[in-house]
């Protein structure tokens, strides 16, 4: 097989048309690091990544990763809420990774949900250059997935279509909830 068609393999290969070697990008739900490390490898020795998450344990395992990759030098991993991020960056960013949903093979009890990511969403919007993008990874079929998925669905549509174009994705034939990505791009 040519591609790999998970989700954030499919929101990699897109974003990678809007990120450039010395961009400062953000991986606003840091997991095990696997985004940030994407990240990196793309804005290179000369670019910056902030990475988020809620979790120490999260944290630990994106900071282990970026020190083994020998990404550490220009990545900062934060350990706060990605509704937050304003409060640490200061640059504009081309780009933002949002993968929702709970850490993998962490406790799901703790998981983003749709006010709190809409807030991150929001703030991020803020920090995004002209012709940036935000890439959401929207799961559902949890506890809390449905309303999450719904609530955020919701919210892009109002999105101002002179500001922002928004582009949602789907898998059509996939069963039991498959994910759907979705991108919003900066216009103005």
């Amino acid at each position: 097989m040519k591609y790999n068609y998970q989700i954030t393999e499919y929101c990699h290969r897109f974003l990678q048309q809007y990120i450039a070697e010395g961009d400062v990008c953000i991986d606003a739900t840091a997991g095990k690091g696997n985004d940030t490390a994407f990240l990196r490898r793309i804005v290179g020795e000369t670019g910056k990544v902030y990475a988020f998450d809620i979790q120490k344990d999260a944290v630990e395992a994106t900071e282990e990763r970026m020190k083994v990759n020998g990404y550490a030098k220009n990545v900062e991993v934060i350990c706060d809420s990605h509704e937050n991020m304003g409060n640490y960056v200061t640059e504009e960013v081309s780009a933002i990774l949002f993968n929702l949903g709970y850490l993998p093979g962490g406790d799901h009890s703790i998981a983003t949900n749709g006010k709190t990511s809409i807030s991150a969403i929001r703030e991020g919007m803020k920090l995004l250059q002209k012709d940036g993008i935000i890439s959401i990874c929207i799961y559902s079929g949890q506890d809390s997935g449905y309303e999450e998925k719904e609530m955020i669905l919701s919210f892009l549509r109002e999105l101002d279509s002179k500001k922002w174009l928004v582009i949602l994705n789907q898998y059509y034939n996939r069963k039991n909830d498959p994910p759907i990505p979705a991108f919003i791009i900066r216009l103005l």
